[in-house]
């Protein structure tokens, strides 16, 4: 007999409401939920196929332990035993920072990568920490640091009450969104346009987004920061800058007048090959909108001016009074977020607290880049030592990161390597123990990172539509095993990893005058939380002391696990509302739009005026039914437009002799790849595109639909060197390369 149960789906970032369909343990169909507070029934193609992803028969269902040189099936206690005898001997002899970590991009999708990570490189004491934020939206975090103090406090756009939008490097119909939670952007963008508002889209293709918009600008890649700088530079010379409310809380102003003066439109025009009278139609327009938004992604994150693309984008809010506005950009609050305390002073953001062993590059928000990971793994140098050892949790960066084939051979290298993933893949591969945690279906669900960045205030919480099978272990149980067995704690409760954290963060609250519960017994608030699970009370205490909580009694009214599992379509908590200026931590307390790092890379800036790139440049791109590299094994989420094929302007093939569905082989800095070439006119001329996570064709995996159909490693195409300064994010877009005719097979 089939039963339904709710679950919030796991496989992107839009963090739809799902209803599930199950007979007996297995999933046979997902729909969306009509009652679901923040998505309302929307669903994509990838929420559909939350079955077909949920029982995919090539998932791990048991832990693989290396033996006589092959991975082969063992218990779990088998399993954390080679952990512990595998790391701590490396800790002991060559120090923590000898062992690695490295997080990838589903971290964020489960309640267990939102609350163990950080408890287990706390406990190893290691800066060797990499994460997928380095290919991604590390230079958003960073503009963020240095203009608000806080890293984490990134506005996002108010899609339902905006008149004006303006997107640059972002497909949302294909990503469903990015630092931009909102379940149907598609829906929101149409509601846009049909209430009379603009949308404007920046991008080199195309896409399905830019065929909505308004106006479509196709600039040259890489040069996003150059088009936003010369935006700025409008609003100052024609007198445009109108901070509004703001006003009390910015300093700064006439030092960027001065910043910007060079990029007047007719400067850098040539170089974004963008008319500079259309430059300065944006700019006028943005200003004279009623609200209006800027939102900046991925393409304007992966270039080499990443991070000042993304200052500018906040800019451009902050000097037409859009910012922390109803209709602008606002900063969402979590359920789950600290409580507020009052305005004022902070400790500000800092780059650059350590530096990488081998090329000595800067730390951001605790992360070293990605892109360094092989280095740091396979050169020697008088600065320390390299990783020995490597925790990888979700993580594929054989696929994910520039150069993978020096990688692969780096992972060989290491003394030992445990990884927590679901598959055998391109990277678990190496792994001298692998830990497979349990299908979504079997796994509670809270999204603690993107309800940070929510287009609307709203909490849910969907616990596992399925009882764990037997054999399984809780990914949450896995990570705090993995924790004690890392750090020298192995054999230990797991439950203690809670229990740490708990004492922990309700000690300090009760020391914290403005929290709720100042002055109170830790032990005593610890008696009264809720939940079967250890996760459970963890999520309880930190509804209870968060913004909108109940404060352990002190708001009876607030909120708790008990009032959350009572509402399960979740509980709306209200559109976004200016929170000025609570949210900057600054040391000055105030938004500081000159900080001295944009200061010192804009001469960087000023060159990219001048710089030409005669030949073809790549861009990557995302399919709606896929998400990086670990979808390409269910059939129903590939093929259709969902192929790794080389997208080429039909006049930059016939000038190359390329024919729509041959081969081409493509050649950059880091190797070469073969892929068909798809021709269309949704390419901008002199640029080419790959999709990102394929290249599914390397021995000992173990995913047999994509290497059915592997496609090739676009980051391949890079050898690691081109990053920008400033955040360590690696430039993936914009990148010289060559492209060949091949004879067809």
């Amino acid at each position: 007999m089939s039963r339904t149960a709710l679950r919030i789906c796991p496989l992107c970032e839009a963090t739809c409401g799902l209803t599930l369909t199950i007979e007996g343990t297995k999933v046979t169909g997902a729909r969306g939920d009509r009652d679901d507070v923040f998505s309302k029934g929307f669903i994509c193609p990838k929420g559909a196929s939350f079955g077909a992803v949920d029982g995919d028969p090539d998932r791990l269902r048991t832990p693989l332990v290396r033996k006589d040189g092959e991975l082969r099936e063992a218990t779990w206690e088998e399993a954390f035993d080679a952990v512990a005898a595998g790391i701590r001997p490396v800790v002991e002899r060559y120090g923590a920072n000898s062992v690695g970590v490295v997080l990838g991009n589903p971290n964020v999708h489960t309640m267990a990568g939102a609350l163990y990570p950080a408890v287990l490189i706390a406990g190893l004491g290691t800066r060797s920490l990499f994460t997928a934020s380095t290919v991604d939206q590390m230079p958003k975090h960073v503009s963020s640091g240095l203009l608000f103090g806080d890293a984490n406090a990134i506005p996002v756009p108010d899609l339902d009450r905006t008149d004006h939008l303006l997107l640059i490097g972002a497909n949302p119909l294909e990503s469903n969104g990015s630092l931009c939670t909102a379940a149907d952007f598609p829906g929101k963008l149409k509601a846009l346009k049909a209430r009379g508002g603009a949308l404007t889209v920046i991008d080199p293709r195309r896409t399905r987004t830019a065929k909505l918009a308004d106006r479509h600008i196709p600039v040259r890649p890489g040069t996003d920061a150059l088009l936003l700088a010369a935006m700025t530079h409008v609003l100052f010379d024609e007198s445009l800058v109108d901070l509004g409310e703001l006003g009390p809380h910015v300093e700064g102003v006439d030092e960027l007048a001065q910043a910007v003066r060079e990029f007047t439109p007719e400067a850098v025009a040539e170089a974004c090959d963008v008319e500079a009278a259309l430059i300065r139609t944006l700019a006028r327009e943005l200003a004279a909108a009623p609200t209006a938004a800027v939102y900046g992604r991925i393409g304007s994150c992966t270039v080499p001016y990443g991070t000042l693309a993304s200052w500018l984008v906040d800019v451009l809010n902050i000097l037409t009074g859009n910012l922390d506005r109803p209709g602008g950009a606002l900063f969402p609050q979590a359920a789950t977020d600290r409580t507020p305390r009052p305005a004022g002073p902070g400790h500000g953001f800092q780059l650059a607290r350590w530096h990488s062993r081998v090329s000595r590059h800067p730390e951001a928000k605790g992360e070293l880049p990605l892109s360094a990971l092989a280095e740091e793994i396979d050169t020697a140098t008088d600065e320390g030592e390299p990783i020995r050892a490597l925790v990888a949790v979700a993580a594929n960066p054989v696929l994910s990161a520039p150069d993978g084939d020096r990688l692969d051979k780096a992972l060989d290298a290491l003394d030992f390597m445990v990884s927590v993933d679901p598959y055998l893949n391109e990277t678990s591969r190496h792994a001298d123990v692998v830990l497979p945690p349990p299908p979504p279906s079997q796994s509670p669900h809270h999204d603690f990172a993107f309800n940070t960045l929510a287009v609307r205030n709203q909490v849910r919480y969907t616990r596992a539509a399925v009882p764990l099978e037997p054999g399984r272990m809780a990914e949450t149980e896995i990570l705090a095993r993995l924790t004690l067995a890392a750090t020298g704690m192995h054999g230990a409760d797991p439950g203690a990893v809670d229990d740490l954290v708990v004492g922990q963060t309700l000690g300090k609250a009760v020391k914290d005058p403005h929290s709720p519960v100042h002055g109170r017994d830790p032990r005593e608030l610890a008696a009264q939380l809720t939940g079967d699970t250890g996760p459970e009370r963890r999520l309880d205490m930190m509804l209870r002391l968060g913004p909108y909580g109940d404060g352990f009694g002190a708001r009876p009214d607030g909120l708790g696990l008990a009032r959350l599992l009572a509402a399960p379509h979740g509980i709306d908590l209200g559109p976004l509302r200016p929170r000025l200026p609570q949210p900057l931590k600054t040391r000055s307390g105030r938004i500081e739009l000159l900080p001295k790092p944009i200061v010192d890379d804009l001469p960087r800036l000023r060159e990219g005026m001048r710089q030409r790139t005669d030949g073809l440049v790549l861009v990557g791109r995302r399919h709606l039914r896929s998400n990086n590299s670990w979808m390409h094994n269910v059939p129903a989420l590939t093929g259709g437009t969902n192929r790794c094929t080389l997208h080429i302007h039909p006049e930059d093939a016939e000038r190359l002799g390329v024919r729509d569905g041959e081969p081409v082989r493509v050649k950059g800095a880091g190797g070469e790849v073969t892929a068909p070439a798809e021709l269309t006119d949704q390419m901008r001329r002199g640029v080419v595109s790959l999709p990102h996570g394929w290249g599914h064709d390397r021995p000992g995996t173990r995913l047999s639909h994509a290497a059915s159909d592997p496609g090739v490693n676009v980051n391949q195409l890079l050898d690691g060197s081109l990053l920008d300064p400033l955040s360590g994010n690696a430039v993936l877009n914009g990148v010289p390369v060559e492209v060949a005719a091949l004879p067809a097979r």
